[in-house]
Formats: C-alpha cells, structure tokens, sequence
C-alpha cells in the first residue's frame, strides 16, 4: 500500500515520542498536529474514552486527515482512582509534570507501601475522518504501585513515582524499548496496529 498521513492528535513531546517508535509498522506517514497548526482540544468529556474520540475527531476535522488520539492516566488506588482523566492537570491547568507529581506524593504522605497499588490505564481512538460513526477504539493497562520519591530520568508525567514491580524499578528507569513493551501505551497501541494492519489499514 503507497503512504498515507496520519495525524497524531497531540502536542506531549513524550507521547509523540512513543506513539510514533510504536506505530513505526503502519503503511501511514506519521504527523504530529503541530505539522498543521492543530491547537490542542479542550477536553470536556468525563472519560478517558469521550476524551480520545473528542482529540482524534478534533484533530482529523482540522487536518482532514485520520487521526489517532489517546487519552491516557494514572488511576490510585488510594484515592478513588484519581487523577485519573485529570492526570495532566491534577495539580491545577498548566501545572508541570513536577508540580503534578509533587502533589500526588504530597496527597499519599500517609498511605503505607501495601495501599499504593495503581495503574496507568490508556484508551487510544482511530477515527477515518471527523464524521467517522465507529472509531476504532482499543485500551492498555499498566499495573504497579506509586513510590515516595521519585527515581529515574527516562520517561515523563508520573513516570518517576510509578514502580514496575516484575522489573523493580519505576517506568522512568526503564529503557524506552522496554517501557514501549511493557506500558498501557504501548498495550493499546499495539492492539490498533494490529486491527489497522489486519484490515490492510
């Protein structure tokens, strides 16, 4: 099959960075929305799955392009579950990685070892056009445990706090081969290039 582009519908530098090494194997021209002058969605939907479809229906109506989103977080145990959709902005809209991270260690100072179990979960959607009425949708998760202090420089977000208990070590020492295997990213992403390339794209 001859190329085609494909719009990544985000402006993260670290999720462009993943989705990009993973979705090498498409037969598309991988693009990042910034190539388009795409401004970023307001994510108004109360769900990881109502947020990927907004980003990649927002993204592929600009670029008229398909497009892929994902809309991904990190869910507590011992906090109900939060951040979760809020992930990116749990510390207040334009909080920095560091600023979110520190107040998620801040909110779990109390909670002991055996009651930070956590899991980053990612729902990637794949829309053809804008109007497309069933966007592929497909999910990873990413089980582990959130530590007291960060460790590692590889990665981002909540990478730093997050420990990978079958390698012992947090997602931000892993290297980016082996987060790529084993992440909620790079779950989901595999599940759609294999639906996407079983369909001949």
């Amino acid at each position: 099959m001859s190329n085609r582009q494909l719009v990544l519908a985000s402006s993260n530098p670290g999720k462009l960075g993943e989705m990009q090494a993973l979705l090498r194997g498409l037969p598309f021209e991988i693009m990042p929305q910034s190539r388009f002058n795409i401004p970023d969605a307001v994510e108004t939907g109360l769900s990881f799955i109502e947020n990927a479809i907004l980003k990649a229906r927002h993204a592929a109506d600009y670029a008229n392009l398909p497009a892929i989103a994902d809309d991904s977080g990190l869910e507590v145990d011992a906090l109900m579950g939060a951040p979760g959709i809020y992930s990116a902005r749990y510390a207040g809209r334009g909080a920095s990685d560091a600023e979110n991270l520190q107040k998620l260690l801040t909110d779990l100072a109390d909670v002991p070892e055996e009651k930070r179990g956590a899991r980053f979960r990612c729902i990637i959607a794949f829309m053809r056009h804008a109007l497309d009425p069933a966007p592929v949708v497909c999910e990873g998760v990413w089980e582990g445990r959130i530590l007291f202090a960060p460790r590692g420089k590889n990665g981002f977000g909540y990478d730093p706090i997050f420990l990978v208990p079958t390698h012992h070590r947090s997602s931000a020492e892993l290297e980016p081969d082996t987060k790529n295997t084993l992440s909620h990213r790079g779950q989901a992403l595999k599940k759609l290039v294999a639906i996407l390339s079983g369909a001949g794209g």
